[in-house]
């Protein structure tokens, strides 16, 4: 999180389990958390990997119809997010290798991970003291900054 001139900007990367929940299902956390980066509530933070993590599941994952609805969406999420460059890489700190980008793009923004796996990334907690947490928490903060 970071102040400019007295108004608090929290920055978040938002992993792809989350993106994918809040495209595709209604409600829940995930959809507000999708729903408040739309709304400009975060300053959202991406790498150029985790982006094309972004595409390809959806892509992959949905019917060509429904991908199409979507493709705009994450395009306007993508459009008003902050690209981060990895400058440097915390390798290996997850136990699934998929997740390591994650993990780069978190520390290289100075953000926190919203995701719904919080056991891949235990030891970030730990031993880099990442804050890593769920999109429910990520709503609830977000109702203590914007009450």
């Amino acid at each position: 999180m970071w102040c400019y001139t007295g108004v608090v900007i929290v920055r978040a990367v938002v992993d792809t389990n989350v993106v994918f929940e809040g495209l595709t299902k209604k409600g829940g956390a995930a959809g507000l958390v999708v729903d408040a980066w739309l709304a400009g509530l975060f300053q959202p933070c991406v790498s150029n990997a985790l982006a094309y993590e972004y595409l390809d599941v959806l892509a992959r994952k949905l019917s060509p119809a429904r991908w199409q609805v979507i493709q705009p969406v994450l395009g306007t999420m993508l459009s008003e997010a902050i690209f981060i460059p990895t400058y440097f890489s915390w390798r290996p700190n997850s136990p699934d290798p998929a997740d390591e980008h994650v993990v780069d793009s978190a520390m290289n923004a100075g953000a926190a991970l919203i995701t719904f796996n919080l056991k891949d990334f235990r030891n970030a907690i730990a031993v880099l003291h990442l804050v890593v947490i769920t999109p429910v928490e990520f709503v609830h903060y977000l109702t203590e900054v914007y009450p």
